[in-house]
């Protein structure tokens, strides 16, 4: 009795071990961390994105890992830099070169003491509207790409953090009347911005920036016109993507917000070395030009030499030494 009771534990302990043995291998298959099953990798191949599952009725948010954030975050942190790094830093120095070569571009026939009015008051106040608000859009937005490895170490993380915050609510706000002043400027001035055979000539010419020839020009000369394009074009194109950045999932899932924030990105800091040859054109660039946004009035010999058409129309013959009878200048007088 004794002996086949101990025969019979002997060969169920035998079945458990033999069990046990044969099982073991498949249970640490299951949890090796290291199998590639389990491989992110191998996961991103098979779908173009990893998910989990989620209780809140936007489903977008499932989405946990996708390939493409991979690039968009490469291009943020690295590319986009080198671009906006060669594109600003190289037109501040072609703008240098350029002042200390040429110098500022003077009036040939020094001032008449008359003047003609070039800008109205509502002209002026839209201009100024734009230029401000695109002043704060841009070092909010380059602090973005550029603040971290630039400003953070020469003002410390609590001030930086401040002025980003900061910085980023100017961003978002100053964004609306931005808009708001590139479609006025688009309605205001879209008549005299046409292209046309004679701006070919113009910049054939050099515009008189080049030497001392100033081709013959009507209101808007052909740089000008450039320069109106860009802003229309480029002012729009980050209006429409910064504000499907600023509305995230309404117009698109995460995909095509990085392709919105990249051209975002992109087009604004082009525009930004673009808008920095206006500014030194209308500034140290060329005399007599910023009093056109100043006071909205121009020296007439400045008319003369660089819009000599446009000066014309205003009553004002283009080699006319004597304009004293012209309405337009006494308007301005």
């Amino acid at each position: 009795m004794v002996r086949s009771v101990r025969s019979m534990c002997l060969a169920i302990g035998g079945t458990l071990l033999l069990f046990v043995l044969t099982a073991a291998p498949s249970f640490t298959q299951q949890v090796n961390p290291t199998a590639s099953a389990v491989r992110e990798q191998q996961l991103l191949q098979q779908r173009d994105r990893i998910e989990g599952r989620i209780s809140i009725p936007d489903q977008r948010a499932s989405v946990l890992e996708q390939p493409a954030g991979r690039q968009w975050r490469e291009f943020r942190n690295v590319t986009l830099r080198w671009i906006g790094g060669v594109a600003i830093l190289g037109m501040l120095a072609v703008l240098v070169a350029f002042y200390l070569s040429r110098g500022m571009v003077r009036l040939e026939s020094g001032r008449s003491g008359r003047t003609v009015v070039r800008f109205g008051a509502f002209e002026r106040f839209v201009h100024w509207m734009s230029a401000s608000c695109f002043i704060v859009l841009a070092l909010s937005g380059l602090n973005i790409t550029f603040g971290r490895p630039l400003l953070l170490p020469l003002i410390g993380h609590e001030a930086f953090s401040l002025w980003s915050q900061w910085a980023k609510y100017a961003h978002n706000y100053l964004s609306f009347p931005f808009t708001l002043g590139v479609v006025l400027i688009f309605l205001m001035w879209i008549g005299g911005n046409i292209p046309n055979r004679r701006d070919l000539e113009w910049i054939r010419r050099g515009g008189g920036m080049v030497g001392h020839d100033h081709p013959p020009a009507d209101r808007f000369n052909a740089g000008q016109k450039m320069i109106y394009w860009i802003v229309v074009i480029g002012g729009g194109g980050v209006a429409v993507t910064g504000y499907e950045l600023m509305f995230p999932f309404y117009l698109s899932g995460i995909e095509g917000m990085q392709t919105a924030q990249m051209v975002h990105a992109i087009v604004a800091v082009l525009f930004v070395s673009v808008m920095l040859a206006h500014i030194y054109i209308g500034t140290i660039g060329m005399e007599g030009a910023f009093e056109a946004m100043g006071s909205g009035t121009v020296d007439v010999n400045w008319a003369r030499e660089h819009h000599s058409l446009w000066l014309e129309k205003q009553g004002a013959p283009a080699g006319a030494d004597d304009i004293s009878s012209n309405p337009a200048t006494k308007a301005a007088e």
